[in-house]
């Protein structure tokens, strides 16, 4: 099995190093990854200049590519070509941080991973539950690769990709399993205005107070609870409830004729 390795928090992130180990049990890892770190820049494709992929060593002395886009622009160009062989898996992570709910709309990681699923390419993004830096990405990787092992035998159905995250606890005080839906996690968001040496303003988005909405059988519940959590993610984002609803508005019955 040939397994591309991606992330969001560049190439020389611990996370990455302790992923692509352990899935060299499973086969042969590729990485490709950001130069530098693209935490939170969502599924955004790089248009506007041109990419690159730098050949550069890991810390284990193997060679990896570093690329100047983002997490979802490494998917494309490994899957495109600069990668030889065929891809048969796309893992996005180890990311240092949860991917919980609705952090799934901005999390690089998770785009990588979808990425690969619009390409056709099994994939799941994998995260650590961890808010500090000294962390044992052992359980993690471990299951990575367990998980990475099962999908040669389990196929995802199409468009489908996995999120998966794993909490920061020692491997003994983690419970087990959970198969969940997506939860709701919401950030409390504020601005702070400041100025410059010149006197223009400039602003910090801030949101790191974070509010769980803690349901049964959501990520955000499993993780809580001290059980790894692992979602199937659709491409299709439609609410088919509310596109049955809202034939009944007569929406469809407006006279384009009335728009000049």
């Amino acid at each position: 099995m040939n397994i591309l390795v991606t992330n969001d928090d560049g190439i020389h992130a611990e996370g990455l190093l302790a992923l692509k180990s352990a899935l060299e049990r499973s086969g042969k890892v590729y990485v490709v990854a950001p130069d530098r770190p693209r935490s939170a820049c969502g599924h955004s494709i790089t248009l506007h200049k041109p990419l690159r992929a730098d050949e550069v060593r890991l810390r284990d002395g193997s060679t990896a590519y570093a690329s100047n886009g983002t997490p979802s622009d490494c998917v494309s160009l490994a899957l495109l070509g600069l990668i030889e062989e065929p891809i048969d898996l796309v893992v996005a992570g180890i990311n240092r941080g949860p991917n919980l709910g609705w952090d799934l709309t901005y999390s690089g990681t998770v785009s990588a991973a979808m990425e690969g699923a619009i390409m056709g390419v099994q994939s799941f993004a994998i995260s650590v539950t961890a808010d500090r830096t000294d962390v044992d990405y052992t359980p993690t990787a471990s299951f990575a690769a367990w998980l990475a092992a099962l999908l040669q035998e389990q196929r995802l159905p199409a468009d489908t990709l996995l999120n998966v995250n794993v909490p920061a606890l020692p491997i003994d005080q983690i419970k087990g399993v959970r198969i969940t839906r997506q939860g709701q996690r919401r950030y409390t968001g504020n601005v702070v205005k400041r100025l410059d040496p010149s006197g223009r303003a400039y602003y910090w988005l801030g949101g790191d107070t974070v509010v769980d909405k803690l349901d049964e059988g959501t990520d955000v519940k499993a993780i809580a609870d001290g059980y790894i959590s692992v979602s199937p993610i659709h491409l299709d984002l439609t609410d088919y409830n509310t596109l049955r609803e809202m034939f009944s508005w007569g929406i469809q019955n407006f006279d384009v004729r009335n728009l000049g």
